[in-house]
């Protein structure tokens, strides 16, 4: 079995409250598995649209965000998101979207 692969820290702009505990103020996002990409399009994570990441993020961050922790980031947080999820379905040696 292959190691995961995450994307750098996203340090958050509007870090997300929960509870009493400690804000949370940087997430990782996870390499995605085919299962966790049920229910979306692939063009449309790859053009980062907001719904598909917004429903993604939750099955692939650590730590665990819920769909409206995700629906709440800061857009700045979710472009980041998205930008690390393109970059995950982009083929080794492909350009990024962004090139």
């Amino acid at each position: 079995m292959t190691k995961p692969t995450y994307s750098d820290p996203i340090v958050l702009e509007q870090p997300i409250k929960r509870g009493e505990n400690k804000p949370i103020t940087e997430i990782t996002l996870r390499k995605p598995a085919a299962g966790e990409l049920r229910g979306l399009k692939l063009g449309d994570l790859i053009n980062g649209d907001v719904n598909a990441t917004i429903r993604l993020v939750p099955r692939i961050s650590q730590p665990t965000l819920t769909e409206q922790e995700a629906a709440a980031l800061d857009p700045a947080d979710l472009l980041a998101c998205a930008d690390a999820v393109a970059g995950f379905l982009q083929k080794k040696g492909a350009e990024s979207p962004a090139a």
